[in-house]
């Protein structure tokens, strides 16, 4: 409606001004040809001027990254592979012989290392799944990830408009927003919105709602803030049965989270959200079933990750990359794919398919760790080199796959390693049940001047060597 009530006052604006310009001679109705060049150019400047004006109200504000901070364990939750393999050999009822030769050969082979961190009540024996517990772990991580945001950026909590958190499985009530509301005495007025259920990509599902809820926001003279918190709590959901597709969740899930503070102020900021895009292969079966929620035989509780995973996430990156290409590929090399999609039609697929070079579109890559296959699947399709996955491999050695936030430690490693620059894109992929994959394009404005804390003691051992030989059990 505004749109319309602004084009129809530029057109009488025109008007108004070419009649009084030519009182004297014109005679109604006026055309085009009757008026001298002068007055055109008037009239035209006047258009342009309103088009022009109208675009800019209207247009997408652009979203800004402040900054973001990584929950940091310390040695009192580091859990080495030699103290799980330990502690499943002293819980018999959970694992059996078998089950402990899986355990022990996928957490050799799984990429994840010595210095990862598990939940106190995770390491308790047998394991407690208390709520009380549960509501501890997440207390932890979520304050211990928004502290020190506020600390990078000295944002008064005051000044939070919108929140938005993800945790995939434990739904406590009050919410985890609640419970962050009331540990910050944020505003009455806030949108506090919790989404469950989305898996290892909700990070990203987060940052999109976070953006479109910043869009919709009254103009502010110092912007609007949303705070992003993505974390998963694993005490609740420590598996405690026999089925080894379900022990995977047990062996490659570790303790972590991520705060992060997005504006539609630039003054403070760090990056410009590019691009996000959403992609999801729910409506198959297969990829449906891939990660699933359910009791085993025994009527245990856990997450089953079935074999056909790297196929389903095969399905769900192929739908993202053919979405997200035309927004950040060079257009010639968009003519180039197109020209060998022609000639793989008429040559009765005689011609080998052409795959776009996505590492000409960025400079950085976090693609989520889902584990060591799923690396390996990734950075297979794309072409990438060792070094453009280093930042996935070694997050997943150093904290394990901390689900929806672990590719906010992957900036971190890239930036504590001081390899971004300004100008530089960085692409973040996730990926996760149902089957979902999902990228933000973020365009660097201002590296970090510090390493984040999750990095700071350990950077400098980084990179180190990972196992080489294939995961053939997930």
């Amino acid at each position: 409606m505004n749109i319309h009530v602004s084009i129809v006052t530029m057109v009488l604006s025109a008007t108004v001004i070419v009649i009084v310009t030519n009182t004297e001679h014109a005679t109604l109705p006026i055309t085009l040809g009757s008026l001298q060049p002068i007055q055109l150019l008037l009239v035209a400047c006047l258009l342009l001027a309103g088009l022009a004006s109208v675009y800019m109200k209207n247009r997408p504000r652009s979203i800004y990254l402040i900054d973001y901070a990584c929950y940091y364990a310390g040695p009192t939750c580091r859990f080495p592979i030699s103290s799980f393999i330990e502690h499943c050999k002293l819980m018999p009822s959970f694992f059996d012989d078998r089950g402990i030769q899986f355990v022990e050969r996928t957490l050799h082979r799984s990429g994840i290392g010595d210095e990862t961190s598990l939940p106190l009540a995770v390491r308790y024996i047998p394991p407690s799944s208390s709520l009380d517990d549960a509501r501890a772990e997440a207390e932890l991580v979520i304050f211990s990830a928004i502290d020190d945001l506020l600390a990078k950026t000295g944002i008064a909590p005051s000044t939070i408009d919108i929140l938005v958190v993800n945790c995939s499985v434990f739904l406590p009530v009050p919410s985890l927003g609640d419970m962050i509301l009331n540990r910050y005495k944020l505003r009455d007025d806030i949108h506090n919105v919790t989404l469950s259920g989305m898996g290892c990509s909700a990070g990203l599902i987060s940052v999109g709602l976070a953006r479109d809820l910043l869009r919709v926001r009254p103009a502010a003279q110092h912007g609007a803030h949303a705070l992003v918190v993505s974390t998963e709590t694993i005490t609740p959901n420590f598996y405690k049965g026999k089925n080894t597709s379900m022990q995977v969740t047990n062996i490659i899930f570790r303790m972590g989270g991520a705060a992060v503070l997005l504006s539609t102020s630039k003054s403070m900021a760090r990056f410009r959200l590019a691009h996000l895009v959403r992609t999801n292969t729910c409506a198959d079966d297969s990829s449906y079933h891939c990660i699933l929620h359910e009791e085993d035989v025994d009527g245990t509780l856990g997450i089953n990750i079935s074999k056909n995973i790297l196929a389903a996430a095969a399905n769900a990156l192929k739908a993202n990359f053919t979405a997200i290409g035309p927004l950040v590929l060079p257009l010639s090399v968009q003519l180039f794919h197109k020209l060998f999609l022609i000639m793989r039609k008429y040559s009765n697929g005689r011609v080998k398919q052409y795959h776009p070079d996505f590492r000409k579109a960025v400079q950085h890559w976090c693609i989520h760790p889902g584990g060591r296959p799923m690396i390996d699947k990734v950075q297979h399709s794309l072409g990438l080199s060792d070094e453009q996955m280093e930042p996935s491999r070694m997050t997943l050695h150093r904290f394990g796959n901390m689900s929806s936030s672990t590719i906010w430690y992957e900036l971190a490693y890239i930036e504590a390693k001081s390899r971004m620059r300004k100008g530089d894109r960085v692409w973040m992929l996730g990926f996760g049940s149902g089957f979902k994959s999902n990228s933000a394009v973020w365009d660097c404005i201002r590296p970090a001047e510090e390493v984040d804390k999750a990095w700071a003691g350990c950077i400098h051992r980084y990179p180190v060597a990972t196992p080489t030989e294939a995961l053939n059990s997930v």
